[in-house]
C-alpha cells in the first residue's frame, strides 16, 4: 500500500483545482511576534518544517542538524529574494508540494546522502521564504523583526520534529517505524488537501 502512494497522491493532485492562496496579505509583517507566530499558525509550515526535522532523524548523524540548517539557510534566501522583488514562479504550489514530498519521504523510508537531502529540503525552502519575503516588499528595516521571528519559529518546528523522532526512536525500531510512516502518510494526504485548496493554511 505504501508503494503506491505516491501514484495515488500524484493522481489527486492532478485531479483537483487550483491550490488555495494562503500567504497573500496576512496581516501586518512589522514585529518579531508577529513573525514568530505565523509560521506556528500555518499548517502548511508546521507539517513541513515538523517533517525536515523529522526526516532528519531518519537519515542520521550529522544530518540530524545539517538538514534543517540548511531548509532555514536557504529560507532566508528565499526570503531576500521576495523582499527584492525578484519573481519566483509556483510559489504556493511548491510550498504544497514540499508537505507532500517531506511526507512520503518519512512515510517510504526514503534515505539520501546528507547532501542530497540538504539540496531536497532546500529547494522547498526557497518556496517558503520567498512567499513571506515578499510580503515585506517596499517595508524597509521595519520588516527585519517579522523576519527574524519566522526564522526562530522555523528552527523551533524543526528541532520539535527532531524531539519527535528521538522520542520515537526510544520506542524500539518496529514501533518507531510504524509510527513515523504513519505520520508521514498523514501528512503527504495533508499536502494533497492543501494543493487541492481543501485544507485551508
Amino acid at each position: 500500500m505504501l508503494r503506491k502512494l505516491p501514484l495515488l497522491a500524484g493522481a489527486m493532485i492532478l485531479m483537483t483545482a487550483g491550490p488555495a492562496f494562503a500567504h497573500v496579505g496576512v496581516g501586518p509583517v512589522d514585529t518579531f511576534s508577529r513573525g514568530f507566530m505565523h509560521p506556528l499558525s500555518g499548517i502548511d509550515h508546521v507539517l513541513a518544517m515538523v517533517a525536515v526535522g523529522l526526516f532528519a532523524v531518519n537519515l542520521g548523524g550529522a544530518a540530524i542538524w545539517l538538514v534543517p540548517s540548511a531548509f532555514v539557510g536557504t529560507m532566508i534566501f528565499g526570503g531576500a529574494l521576495g523582499y527584492c522583488g525578484w519573481p519566483l514562479p509556483m510559489v504556493e504550489e511548491g510550498i504544497g508540494i514540499s508537505v507532500v514530498a517531506m511526507g512520503l519521504a518519512i512515510a517510504l523510508g526514503v534515505r539520501l546522502p546528507t547532501i542530497a537531502a540538504m539540496a531536497l529540503v532546500g529547494i522547498f525552502a526557497v518556496f517558503h521564504g520567498h512567499a513571506h519575503g515578499s510580503e515585506g516588499i517596499g517595508l524597509g528595516i521595519s520588516f527585519l523583526p517579522y523576519a527574524a521571528g519566522f526564522v526562530c519559529a522555523t528552527a523551533l518546528l524543526h528541532i520539535t520534529g527532531i524531539a519527535l523522532g528521538l522520542s520515537l526512536d526510544r520506542l524500539g525500531e518496529t514501533p518507531a517505524t510504524i509510527l513515523k510512516r504513519c505520520a508521514g502518510t498523514a501528512g503527504a494526504i495533508a499536502g494533497v488537501s492543501i494543493l487541492a485548496g481543501w485544507l485551508a493554511t
